[in-house]
């Protein structure tokens, strides 16, 4: 069966279309890809309208959008709302005589209430964020992705080239009148003449006489393994000349360059070193090519046919996994079960295993071998091939670090059981010691448990072995139903229902397929399965990061909400309110001063306990009961210091003479309120710089931020000159609060507040307090466990 898309690249056939459109294969794959995608249509026009309808509206309101952009756009709603009601309630307090004063004193406090720099800075930060992931080798294709993976809970990966190297060498070779033959220290994959080769233990020289009989033993699996293979492997001409496909693999030192298959290139280069290479035996033009069946995912072997143009014979060549290969082969049960433990101990040692066969028929068989089933039958076992792909070196870090960060690991492998098991212990997804029954299985015994059974197991597989892309599927719905939050690895074009299918879909970048690129919502330019842990490390940055300055920005909105409306009660001589704050302070806090300071911490770097946390419930969004009730406390505090702060300059020196008119410009009576705005803008400004370094880490003190990096009795200092921009957005934001109150004309004329002089004993006296305040709610915190404030005991090594 010829799939649509094919690529035919020789020979000639005739096809039979027996289907088209979305009823081939590839259409019902982008089936499975839009399926999620598609709304329901009303069958009746006016239902037709009043959906568009519905949808533009939700549109123009920003509900349509990644879950945090529907977050904050209800955010936005709701902000306008209380704004609105702030309004109402100013109009109300005085009785809805809405005169010039009345008016701006009411958009002073709906202003108050608007972040107006949230959008710019979330937009930055986002934006730093995909930068920190393409530098990571992760290429974010959805912002939802972006957003969603430092929430994962289970990540499910690839086991070749992802958690391994991909990178294969023919470790050992089996034949049974022979042994086993080994290949040791092989530093360049490519380079037949480089390792050590040994049978049965036992130094082999390939250039001795006497070893020569037991090489005559290795030419049929060699043979068969050099001429069943598509890889081609050859020494360049110039070691500088690397302009080779994307699949190829270079070694310029050595130049030796292959092109094709991982597993293909190996077996070449295993022919190869005992001169048997697939161009050596075709060089004298007597073998030639007749018939090939391609390797087919399901049946998990490839065959090739070479006619001897001499004698007219045909040779069979085939290879495959041993489950494969063992049922065609030409054995008694007897010789099966003999074979059995051989293929087990070559697995258990990680490798992955190949049967080699081989069988020959007259010419007068030629036509028969169109039929695979004829062709890949009654073969000859020649012998056993274990390849071995070394786990990448940074794998066995990242996997500790994912447990450490609760997040579990499984492996989703076509190889052996045992491969699979071995190589799953080797980078530290499951500990021997504490496996369950179900913690390993081959994925047709997965596949055959019905989903109720799958929900009852304790836990899904760790390891799952001949996995094929409908177990993907099944693993990604049983993790759904766990309420889990899973990645799902992939490459192929199979692969691409269950990258979409998944939370977070990440396709591999290097062998992935266009299919599977698209479908997936990250791509790993590395195919590297650490790459998919810094992802998580950057998403779980990001999000801490956004919660760090939406804090920062309310805790200034809410301070001044609360200054403003019980300053309702300041009355001057002709009984308006006046107000404690001007207008154009008030947008000066928030565009100014708190612009930078939220930029700024949009811009910090992961904390030292950030993958050593459990993954946070993404259902709850990114306003948790914590920055909820932490905002509201420090919001209520900073407003009544802010008051209090107002009413000791009102009321205490200046026995509370709040002039006239003082809400339109500066008059003979109005020194103290224009004082007493002064220093409420001194003290408001001050409490938002330390409030920028307070909500760097939502449970530790200020004065021990990041005990892993700084120590000592000067850490405080180091922890916070670490992030430059917000350093300098502090001493920018508390160096230009005095000229603003110093200047002339735009002190009284613009801000419309006055110099102070002992005031800045309140001010700093303010500060004092809202210091102490925050310190003791995240001792509080600390001290009983709540939210961040919880495991700030954990040793240093575990933060390591």
């Amino acid at each position: 069966m010829v799939y649509s898309a094919t690529t035919v690249t020789r020979g000639r056939a005739t096809g039979i279309v027996v289907a088209t459109g979305m009823q081939t294969q590839v259409g019902s794959v982008a089936s499975l890809l839009r399926g999620e995608d598609t709304k329901a249509t009303s069958s009746s026009a006016v239902g037709r309208f009043f959906q568009k309808l519905g949808r533009g509206f939700k549109n123009i309101l920003g509900l349509i959008g990644t879950p945090m952009q529907v977050k904050l756009s209800k955010f936005a709603i709701l902000l306008f709302g209380l704004a609105i009601l702030l309004a109402i309630i100013v109009f109300s307090a005085n009785k809805w005589k809405l005169h010039n004063e009345v008016v701006l004193y009411g958009i002073c406090v709906a202003v108050a209430v608007i972040p107006e720099s949230l959008i710019a800075v979330m937009t930055i930060t986002i934006a730093v964020g995909v930068k920190a992931m393409a530098r990571g080798n992760v290429v974010i294709r959805r912002m939802a992705a972006l957003e969603a993976i430092g929430g994962v809970t289970n990540i499910c990966s690839d086991k070749t080239g992802t958690l391994t190297q991909g990178k294969m060498v023919a470790h050992k070779v089996w034949v049974p009148e022979l042994g086993m033959l080994s290949v040791k220290d092989a530093t360049n994959i490519l380079d037949p003449d480089d390792g050590k080769l040994a049978i049965n233990d036992q130094p082999l020289d390939k250039l001795d006489f006497t070893s020569q009989s037991k090489v005559a033993l290795l030419r049929p699996v060699l043979d068969a393994v050099a001429l069943c293979n598509f890889a081609t492997v050859f020494k360049s001409n110039s070691s500088s000349d690397s302009s080779i496909d994307e699949k190829s693999f270079n070694c310029s030192p050595a130049e030796w360059t292959a092109v094709g298959d991982p597993t293909e290139i190996a077996l070449q280069v295993l022919a190869m070193r005992f001169g048997r290479g697939k161009e050596t035996l075709l060089r004298d033009g007597q073998m030639v090519a007749a018939i090939e069946h391609q390797f087919d995912s399901s049946l998990k072997r490839m065959s090739v046919a070479f006619k001897n143009e001499r004698t007219g014979n045909i040779d069979v060549f085939a290879k495959g996994a041993s489950e494969s290969i063992l049922p065609v082969l030409d054995i008694t049960k007897e010789e099966e079960d003999a074979l059995n433990p051989i293929l087990e101990q070559l697995a258990s040692e990680g490798l992955r295993v190949l049967c080699i066969a081989t069988k020959s028929v007259g010419e007068k068989q030629e036509d028969s071998l169109n039929d695979r089933t004829f062709m890949e039958s009654n073969l000859k076992l020649q012998g056993l091939v274990g390849l071995y792909d070394p786990p990448r070196v940074e794998t066995l870090d990242a996997v500790k670090k994912c447990h450490g960060a609760g997040i579990v690991v499984h492996m989703l492998t076509g190889d052996h059981l045992s491969t699979a098991t071995a190589i799953a212990e080797k980078v530290g997804i499951f500990d021997p010691s504490t496996q369950t029954p179900h913690s390993v299985m081959r994925a047709q015994d997965f596949d055959k448990l019905s989903d109720e059974e799958i929900d009852a197991l304790p836990s899904l597989p760790l390891v799952l072995a001949r996995c094929s892309p409908t177990t993907k599927v099944r693993m990604v719905d049983a993790l759904s139903r766990r309420q889990a939050f899973c990645v799902m690895t992939g490459d192929g074009v199979n692969d691409a229902p269950a990258l979409k299918r998944a939370h977070v879909g990440i396709a591999m970048g290097i062998n992935g397929t266009d299919v599977a690129k698209d479908a997936a919502d990250m791509v790993l330019t590395d195919d590297n399965f650490a790459s998919i842990v810094k992802a998580v490390e950057e998403g779980r940055r990001l999000f801490d990061n956004i919660q760090k300055f939406l804090m920062h920005l309310l805790i200034s909105n809410i301070s001044q909400v609360i200054l403003l409306l019980i300053a309702l009660a300041f009355k001057d001589g002709d009984g308006n309110s006046v107000f404690p704050l001007s207008p154009l302070e008030i947008l000066w806090v928030n565009m100014v001063t708190s612009s930078f300071l939220a930029l700024g911490l949009g811009m910090e770097e992961a904390q030292a306990d950030i993958m050593i946390r459990a993954p946070r419930d993404l259902r709850v969004g990114v306003f948790t009961w914590e920055l909820i009730t932490d905002k509201m406390l420090y919001g209520t505090w900073a407003g009544i210091l802010c008051l209090v702060s107002f009413i000791i300059v009102v009321y205490g020196s200046g026995d509370g003479k709040l002039g006239t008119d003082c809400n339109d410009g500066w008059n003979d009576t109005c020194d103290v309120v224009f004082e007493g705005r002064a220093t409420v803008f001194a003290v408001l400004s001050f409490l938002l710089l330390v409030t920028a370094w307070e909500v760097k880490h939502f449970g530790r003190s200020l004065f021990n931020l990041d005990p892993r990096r700084f120590k000592g009795p000067f850490s405080v200092f180091k922890a916070l000159v670490y992030n430059r921009f917000l350093l300098w957005a502090v001493v920018a934001g508390f160096v230009i609060t005095f000229p603003v109150i110093y200047i002339p004309v735009v002190n009284k004329t613009v801000f419309k507040h006055n110099s102070i002089g002992w005031e800045w004993g309140v001010v700093f006296g303010a500060l004092a307090c809202y210091i102490a305040f925050v310190e003791t709610w995240k001792a509080i915190k600390r001290r009983f466990g709540i939210w961040s404030g919880k495991g700030q005991a954990i040793s240093t090594e575990l933060a390591v």
